[in-house]
């Protein structure tokens, strides 16, 4: 800056001597990439004056940064100016970018984009996994524990939902829960085990109950245990129940199966006729024979009546004629009344 000091110094005291002895420098103004560049021909003084500077430093503004009107030091001459200095571009700030030349300001980073330097010529995505809600920002915020974001430029994040879980930030994906455990909850950060009489492969959602005849006695299980035969499983979250001894209790029971009392017993792995029900099986078939036999008698001796009152007029026809009681031996009795 010390150099800067002196020129302005001397443009000065040329611009004060110009006004009393010499001819005003004149100028020339070109536009260089909309930049303006000042040139200025020199006069007949030998006095310091503005057309002593080397003009070939003012150029535009490279892309991510800005040129800084408010402290160019163009107003040294009086008509027209000049650059002095490449130092009048600032670069960008951090959360801001530009990328075109010779502008006059910077832009701020949209929400989803943010610039971590300055002079930046471009704002980067946020990568997944983080999000930026607001403009100008220099870095992104990353998904908190129990919320994940695939995608870049995020805005926001999502919450990890029912049966995935996140436990630590920036989760790109929310993971199925594992084997034996469950997330009941959206945006969960720890999964619970299954309870007793539930289970949960790795391939499942939420944890199931055991299917009938099946048992789980233990938390956070993938699998239930068939109920051993010999024992019954009345409720999946208990463990199996010895079976009676006059009772049945095959794999997979849900209780004991017992035989008929009275008219059964227990024989090994079956179940027999006890001997009042043999009794009653011999009379039940005893008394349906009977009826049985009953049946075809009168049935034929139903048929023989059907006969004999066939045959009736044929034996009438055969018989004489004759009188009885002044009646032909033929003739039908009539009642007469008393």
């Amino acid at each position: 800056m010390g150099n800067l000091d002196f020129y302005a110094v001397a443009c000065l005291l040329g611009l004060v001597r110009s006004q009393t002895t010499l001819t005003p420098a004149l100028t020339a103004t070109t536009v260089i990439e909309n930049v303006t560049t000042t040139t200025t021909t020199p006069s007949t003084t030998t006095a310091p004056d503005c057309s002593t500077f080397n003009t070939s430093t003012c150029a535009a503004c490279v892309p991510g940064s800005y040129s800084n009107n408010g402290t160019l030091l163009c107003s040294c001459c009086l008509e027209g100016g000049m650059c002095v200095s490449s130092g009048a571009c600032v670069p960008c700030s951090l959360g801001f970018q530009q990328p075109l030349a010779g502008q006059q300001s910077c832009r701020p980073c949209l929400a989803g984009f943010y610039s971590s330097h300055v002079g930046s010529p471009a704002c980067q995505p946020c990568p997944p996994g983080s999000y930026s809600n607001q403009t100008g920002s220099s870095s992104c915020q990353a998904c908190a524990p129990g919320f994940h974001m695939s995608e870049e430029n995020a805005t926001f994040c999502n919450s990890c939902p029912e049966g995935t879980y996140c436990n630590s930030s920036r989760c790109v994906h929310c993971p199925l829960c594992p084997a034996g455990s469950e997330a009941l909850q959206v945006g969960t950060t720890e999964c619970s085990p299954c309870r007793p009489g539930m289970h949960k492969s790795s391939l499942q959602t939420v944890c199931q109950i055991c299917s009938s005849g099946y048992y789980q006695i233990h938390w956070g299980q993938e699998n239930c245990d068939l109920c051993p035969e010999n024992h019954y499983c009345p409720s999946p979250n208990v463990s199996p129940i010895q079976c009676p001894s006059d009772a049945f209790c095959p794999e997979g029971s849900t209780a004991p199966g017992y035989c008929m009392e009275t008219f059964f017993k227990k024989v090994g792995d079956t179940c027999n006729f006890a001997p009042v029900t043999i009794a009653l099986l011999v009379i039940g078939g005893g008394i349906v024979l009977l009826i049985v036999i009953l049946l075809i008698m009168r049935r034929r001796r139903d048929t023989d009546n059907e006969l004999l009152v066939s045959r009736a007029p044929l034996l009438r026809r055969n018989q004489p004629a004759g009188r009885l009681y002044g009646v032909l031996g033929n003739a039908e009795p009539v009642y007469a009344g008393w």
